[in-house]
């Protein structure tokens, strides 16, 4: 996650003529870049201004809480080694990168910011580590050090009683924000919608009455930003879920002509080297999931990716791998791709 940048508000209106409702677009800047929130007004008693005002302050909740981008986040100064208060979106974001942790037997460690940092690919810039440091980074962090609740006292969380953890939420903490502007939505009557933050949540239909439709990077190695390549399109069901793809084409680098991307595999220290390129995630419960999934599926590799998503009904995948210099495609039976 980056620094918030100043709000902007672009608002679209559709026909109100249009038997599914009245929508809304509401757009700006977050996390280093753009988001979007579509949503149909019918319904709903709470009236545009306040829904942005609120998404608004949601944002800014989440960038001065859990940016490692933003210096001065509780985060940041976390990281720094201070005591900071305890805030319940704080203590909840830990506790959520810890289930993950279990979840993924340590392969989704959000504790493991180091190796993140010496690699080049956390809040610090770095050159390639050496094997010694590597080892010596292996063995002063990850989430197996550490308890499943952060200790409180006296309102506030001191790094010092667990031994100065780094921790990195980047592998869940996008697809968590657009968990907790989804929950706004819901709880103002909003039953149509669409949350891109990077990551996705969406439910019902869209403006044109049919259900929401999602492109599909085509996985080819672009550092400098997106791929314009889509793969093809994800259709949803009308159903709530939240959509992520993570992949090894946008953050890498090139060192003696061999390729380090950001995809770190937190048991070994080291870059993965396996021929997965993306892995795209659909969960049925939380975007914050699909987040979690994505990276988790990066690290495994193809097979054991294609196995732990068949292997979980509230899942669907869509995995691209590299088959001796041709891509190949893999879709779990449920996920909807129109090529």
């Amino acid at each position: 996650m980056r620094k918030l940048l100043p709000f902007c508000l672009f608002l679209l209106l559709f026909s109100c003529a249009r038997p599914q409702g009245q929508y809304v677009q509401i757009s700006g800047f977050a996390q280093g870049g753009t988001y979007t929130v579509k949503l149909n007004l019918k319904g709903v008693q709470v009236g545009v201004e306040s829904i942005r005002d609120s998404v608004d302050a949601l944002l800014l909740q989440i960038d001065t809480t859990l940016s490692g981008y933003n210096k001065h986040s509780l985060l940041s100064r976390y990281n720094a080694g201070e005591k900071v208060p305890a805030t319940p979106l704080f203590l909840e974001m830990y506790r959520e990168a810890y289930r993950y942790w279990e979840r993924s037997e340590g392969l989704v460690d959000c504790a493991a910011g180091p190796l993140f940092n010496a690699w080049g690919f956390g809040f610090k810039n770095s050159q390639m580590p050496t094997e010694e440091e590597v080892a010596d980074i292996l063995a002063r962090c990850g989430m197996d050090r550490l308890p499943a609740e952060l200790p409180v006292k006296d309102g506030y969380t001191d790094p010092a009683d667990l031994g100065f953890p780094q921790l990195n939420y980047n592998a869940i903490a996008q697809g968590y924000s657009c968990d907790m502007i989804a929950r706004y939505l819901y709880s103002v009557g909003v039953k149509d919608m669409l949350v891109d933050i990077g990551e996705i949540w969406c439910d019902g239909l869209n403006p044109a009455g049919k259900t929401w439709s999602v492109g599909v990077d085509r996985p080819v190695d672009q550092a400098d930003g997106p791929s314009n390549e889509l793969d093809g399109v994800w259709t949803s069901e009308g159903k709530p879920c939240g959509v992520v793809t993570s992949g090894n084409y946008r953050k890498f680098y090139i060192r003696d002509g061999r390729k380090y991307a950001h995809t770190i595999n937190p048991k070994t220290g080291y870059p993965v080297q396996h021929n997965l390129l993306s892995a795209t995630v659909v969960s049925s419960r939380s975007a914050a999931e699909a987040d979690a999934v994505a990276t988790w599926c990066m690290v495994l590799g193809v097979e054991s990716a294609r196995k732990m998503l068949l292997d979980s009904p509230e899942l669907e995948g869509y995995l691209i791998y590299d088959a001796d210099g041709e891509m190949k495609e893999w879709a779990s039976p449920g996920f909807t791709l129109r090529k």
